[in-house]
């Protein structure tokens, strides 16, 4: 959000706005001159943002971001700036679109807009992920089917600056930093601990194995993960986040 640093009056474009409260406090901060639209491609979020966070200068609609070019309104070249924060590294799982999306928020803004996004970059959750392919492997899963299921995509700083260039921006900041970030304490159920957080982002590479051993799949990668995310001190778990932050600039 400082990054964006979002001024009354602007015109802001959010690609992967998810239900929608970050979207909110952007549309508060350009005030009722300025103007937001909220883009993501999951129904039931765009219910909720619409519900709750919708207001005069702040709008919301279901689109799949890797081609926001379906959005008429989204690629007319009228947005000041153009913003996304842990979205990135979903809508750009697809190679086959990835290089559309940089084209398609070079589309969407002003000459001399800015293009502003933290997402996760290279290394993120690294541990997480060896031990879930690992775990898979061990199961009988093809490396194969593995990466057909893997569901993000975590580029390098030097990566996104060469497509950012490709794309025609002049890009003024382009970094990563290393996060760790402490997990709320188990719940009953486990939802707020390690094996919540593997359960629900690593849903889709639990897919590549029969329902019936999921729960088990989850329970051994927890337990790979154990010594590796465990603080000694307290017992508290522990990710490696690896985000990539990134300004790129429209030039005029």
């Amino acid at each position: 959000m400082s990054c964006l640093n979002a001024q009354p009056g602007e015109r802001i474009l959010d690609i992967g706005c998810g239900d929608g409260p970050l979207t909110k406090q952007i549309a508060d901060a350009v005030q009722s001159s300025g103007y937001v639209l909220g883009l993501d491609a999951s129904p039931s979020f765009i219910q909720i943002a619409c519900q709750q966070c919708a207001s005069k200068n702040c709008v919301f609609r279901l689109q799949d971001c890797r081609d926001v070019r379906a959005d008429v309104e989204a690629v007319n070249g009228s947005w000041d700036k153009v913003f996304s924060n842990a979205a990135l590294h979903w809508i750009l799982r697809d190679p086959t679109t990835r290089h559309n999306v940089f084209r398609d928020v070079h589309s969407a803004l002003k000459p001399g807009g800015s293009f502003v996004f933290e997402m996760g970059g290279k290394g993120n959750v690294a541990e997480i992920h060896a031990a879930a392919v690992a775990t898979l492997r061990a199961n009988g899963v093809s490396m194969d089917k593995i990466r057909e299921h893997h569901p993000w995509f975590f580029p390098s700083d030097v990566w996104m600056r060469q497509a950012l260039e490709d794309a025609g921006f002049d890009v003024h900041k382009c970094e990563l930093e290393y996060r760790p970030t402490r997990l709320n304490p188990n719940s009953a159920d486990g939802s707020g601990g390690m094996q919540g957080w593997v359960r629900l982002m690593c849903a889709q590479m639990l897919e590549a194995v029969d329902e019936s051993k999921r729960d088990g799949i989850v329970k051994e990668i927890v337990e790979t993960l154990e010594d590796v995310n465990t603080r000694e001190e307290d017992g508290s778990q522990w990710i490696g986040y690896v985000r990539l932050r990134a300004v790129a600039v429209k030039q005029s």
